[in-house]
């Protein structure tokens, strides 16, 4: 397959790294308007360096494209590939508004072609293996997920907020792991690194299969904390995506009683046990998603972050901004 990237950032010079080096693929392109940018790492990687993304479409007739543009120029790019006929992992964000990212998945429908959405998370090792356990009933029935993702202020987004750069993952992971849809959710946003936009959020969701969510999502942290902790009747998986461990603390109580369909309701329901840290296969997540999004391409497989998963993690988390800053509630 012939393959390019759009867009140089932080991203997409992974996506370079990447296309260059899995096998089955082509290189042929490299897109942005920096072009120092784009001509080293074409040096670096292969491919012809274009500052108009295109040209390249018109010269190179790639067969994929990952579009790691800033934001606001995700639906144009998306659509012009979508046209020429080429399959899209477009990064999140999946698009600026709700509206556009609804246009981007018609599209795609009506060409045939694949729209996968840059949700990395779900191609975590360690989050895929706890999604295994969960389905095993390891866990039992789940209570609450609870998601943190902190770090320093990136100075290089400027055109959306921590909720769409950030919350988009924990929500994408909350509806990924719960496997229901939000119904209700009240928020919290403030703003004090002097921008446009919002640089902290707290959310409690409750989704409709009575699981509660509870996002703690900032730029203010000055450092990487990337979490997340279900709880249920058997006790709490943790994860930490950075580090790809998966921990359990287990319910001794659960493990204890012999009417397991009871055991909740006596005195004795929680109790703590024992703590057990599972060995995770270490891989990089990008990688597995790029190949993951090349054999969708191959094959007409549906991907694992659809456009519609992309659309609703965008939705929820302009809800959220919405509801902060318009849903309050005095003593």
């Amino acid at each position: 397959m012939k393959v390019a990237v759009i867009g140089t950032g932080s991203m997409g010079q992974n996506h370079v790294r990447l296309y260059s080096d899995i096998a089955g693929c082509e290189l042929v392109g490299i897109a942005d308007p920096n072009e120092e940018q784009t001509v080293r790492l074409c040096s670096l990687y292969g491919g012809r360096a274009y500052s108009d993304y295109k040209e390249l479409i018109e010269k190179e007739k790639p067969d994929a494209v990952t579009i790691a543009l800033p934001t606001k120029l995700h639906m144009q790019a998306t659509m012009d590939c979508l046209d020429a006929g080429i399959h899209v992992l477009v990064e999140k964000p999946i698009a600026k508004t709700v509206e556009e990212a609804r246009e981007m998945i018609i599209k795609a429908n009506n060409v045939g072609k694949t729209l996968q959405v840059g949700h990395i998370e779900r191609f975590n090792p360690a989050i895929q293996q706890l999604k295994q356990r969960l389905a095993n009933g390891e866990l039992g029935k789940i209570f609450t997920i609870h998601s943190r993702r902190q770090s320093p202020y990136p100075g290089r987004i400027t055109d959306v907020g921590v909720a769409s750069d950030l919350a988009t993952h924990e929500l994408d992971m909350m509806r990924y792991i719960s496997q229901s849809e939000v119904s209700t959710m009240t928020a919290e946003v403030s703003k004090v690194m002097n921008t446009d936009n919002e640089d902290i959020v707290f959310g409690l969701l409750r989704f409709e299969n009575s699981v509660l969510g509870i996002l703690d999502v900032n730029w203010v942290t000055p450092t990487k904390v990337r979490e997340i902790a279900i709880t249920g009747e058997n006790g709490m998986f943790t994860v930490d995506y950075l580090n790809q461990t998966l921990s359990f603390h287990s319910n001794y109580a659960a493990e204890v009683n012999e009417n397991k369909s009871e055991w909740f309701f006596t005195k004795f329901g929680v109790a703590e046990g024992d703590f057990t840290s599972f060995r995770v296969l270490k891989k990089e997540p990008l990688r597995l998603e790029v190949e993951a999004f090349l054999e969708c391409c191959k094959t007409g497989k549906t991907p694992l972050v659809t456009g519609e998963d992309g659309l609703e993690s965008l939705a929820l988390a302009l809800k959220i901004v919405e509801c902060g800053n318009n849903c309050k509630c005095k003593r």
